[in-house]
């Protein structure tokens, strides 16, 4: 138990988690000045502005270059592993939502007359754009500066 201990003194989770954390917290504020009003459920939600993804896997893989060295295999694992999420978040689940937003329109102009049929709609926003993905991983890029440990 000692050792799990350790977990919470890990400096480069703790700045993964905070570039996390801050660009959901953002999503709030660019949610109300899109518009006039707060929606606490984007707190939550994958998509939107900006990708916490990016933020975090950004953030984690300067933190790993700031503490152990910009020319580490550990920082060129957590690099490739940053650029696989932010291409995933702004290719693949950016498509699968686009595929989603035409699939819920079929099924409401397809079943409108039989209002017995009631099936959850798929949700919509799973991705990102690409600007969404780079201002998330600009966001990582700050904090991780920030927070960098004192040499």
């Amino acid at each position: 138990m000692q050792d799990f201990n350790q977990v919470f003194d890990n400096h480069v989770l703790w700045v993964a988690l905070v570039a996390c954390l801050v660009a959901q917290t953002l999503k709030l504020v660019f949610e109300f000045a899109q518009h006039r009003s707060i929606n606490p459920r984007v707190l939550v939600e994958t998509g939107g502005m900006p990708s916490a993804h990016s933020a975090l896997v950004t953030a984690l893989a300067c933190g790993v270059g700031q503490t152990i060295g910009w020319n580490t295999p550990a920082f060129a694992i957590t690099s490739v592993f940053a650029v696989i999420v932010m291409y995933d978040a702004a290719g693949v689940r950016q498509a699968a939502g686009k595929q989603a937003k035409v699939l819920n329109q079929i099924l409401d102009e397809l079943f409108q007359e039989h209002a017995e049929f009631n099936q959850d709609r798929l949700k919509e926003l799973l991705g990102h754009t690409p600007v969404q993905v780079i201002v998330g991983s600009a966001l990582g890029v700050l904090i991780a500066w920030i927070a960098a440990p004192a040499a």
